[in-house]
């Protein structure tokens, strides 16, 4: 359903901390204009934790209204609650949101079962289409192949981002799943490997600030073309490897503010990039074309 380049958006704000509105209507635009795939909100790249329930639905509202059926729309609505996902992805619906991607329960240590249960719970009440999320490092919680091929088995689950860098567990996936269920990496470093062994996009956070060259290498690997790819992902590799110089999402954000895209604006207990990753951030946007 959903295929290539898609960006974790990073959510723009005003230097002091405020959402800046403009600017989001600024980078929607940017990524139709690119090519992008699809636009994530309110995820780990988004701050997602530290947006208020009205300041999530007035991203969304923006973000579809800016789209206008141009790009699809994803909403990042996972919780450690059952009842709260369920109550936030009814709200991204009839908001207008295109999917709900939805994280494991953090902090919760759920078991399999548990996971199963939790989705399924979910699949039940919520009609469009849901991704879920797999980020072992952020929840301390991992959706294991042979849970994911259970879910896989409902219709509006319809794929999964695998946020490791881990390429046996994307073959974990496909051997499980088949073609039942789409596979995105949520790695840029390795995302290229994962499309070339089965997956069907990435859930990105280089396109942020490379969206064209993004689309342009994930459009390559999907259609076969393995040496433009890799020459394109080699371009992008600096990228890749430095915006996660400090916790994501602050050398990203810090990277567009370079470009003019966005204000110095990041939420507590997030903190502006620190001076001595400036240069190496800067030398990556440099040697990837992007400044």
């Amino acid at each position: 359903m959903f295929r290539g380049s898609m960006v974790a958006l990073a959510t723009p704000m005003t230097p002091t901390g405020e959402l800046d509105i403009v600017r989001l209507r600024q980078l929607v635009e940017t990524h139709i204009e690119a090519g992008t795939s699809g636009v994530i909100l309110s995820g780990s790249t988004g701050e997602a934790a530290t947006l208020t329930e009205a300041e999530r639905n007035e991203i969304l509202s923006v973000a579809i209204e800016t789209a206008k059926d141009q790009i699809p729309i994803i909403m990042g609505t996972g919780t450690y609650s059952a009842q709260e996902t369920i109550r936030r992805s009814e709200q991204a619906m009839a908001l207008g949101a295109d999917a709900c991607l939805i994280v494991t329960p953090y902090y919760n240590k759920p078991t399999q079962e548990g996971l199963f249960q939790h989705y399924t719970a979910i699949a039940k009440k919520v009609a469009i289409p849901i991704i879920l999320y797999n980020n072992v490092g952020r929840t301390a919680c991992d959706l294991l192949p042979e849970t994911v091929e259970r879910l896989s088995h409902i219709s509006n689950i319809v794929g999964i981002k695998e946020g490791s860098s881990d390429l046996k567990r994307g073959r974990d996936f496909l051997a499980a799943c088949g073609h039942s269920i789409d596979l995105y990496s949520g790695d840029d470093e390795t995302a290229l490997a994962f499309m070339l062994q089965g997956g069907k996009g990435v859930i990105s956070v280089t396109a942020n600030v490379a969206p064209k060259q993004m689309q342009q290498m994930c459009a390559a690997a999907l259609e076969g073309n393995t040496r433009l790819a890799e020459d394109l992902n080699t371009q992008l590799m600096p990228l890749h490897k430095n915006l996660f110089v400090e916790s994501n999402p602050i050398p990203v954000k810090w990277a567009l503010q370079q470009m003019g895209m966005i204000q110095e604006g990041i939420r507590l207990p997030l903190t502006p990039l620190s001076l001595k990753y400036h240069g190496i951030v800067r030398q990556a946007m440099q040697d990837s074309g992007v400044i």
